[in-house]
């Protein structure tokens, strides 16, 4: 089975006291109308750090700073294999434009299980919980 390394911001409000996350509804593809953390696919030559950075400018037009990884997700979809490098983000600047995504909403930890996650991405609400 192919493995695809991706990365995945889990931006919130603040770094140091998180108080809400951006998740965002996937605008294409096969798990279109999914929730999850945005991100993408890590290029040859770029740390999982760049990655994050790369990606959040390119599907939302903002900066990011980087904080710590939360965990990596290993994660089998039917016909490929997930390894997802979670890291905590904040903005740096700009403003977060949805240019992939369909929908967005800013969650607090007690409305994380009101949306639909992606399989892979609902294995690291408990640990945002309670981080939260």
């Amino acid at each position: 089975m192919k493995t695809i390394r991706v990365v995945a911001a889990v931006i919130c409000d603040s770094i140091e006291n998180k108080t809400k996350i951006f998740s965002t509804a996937r605008g294409y593809g096969e798990f279109k109308g999914g929730w999850e953390f945005p991100g993408g696919k890590i290029e040859a030559g770029e740390t999982p750090q760049e990655a994050v950075v790369r990606e959040i400018r390119e599907e939302l037009e903002a900066t990011v700073k980087v904080g710590e990884l939360i965990d990596t997700i290993e994660y089998d979809y039917p016909t490929f294999h997930l390894s997802m490098d979670c890291f905590w983000c904040e903005v740096e600047s700009g403003e977060l434009k949805l240019l992939e995504a369909e929908a967005a909403k800013w969650l607090s930890k007690d409305e994380l299980d009101s949306v639909e996650w992606l399989p892979a991405d609902i294995t690291l609400i408990d640990q945002i919980r309670q981080a939260m």
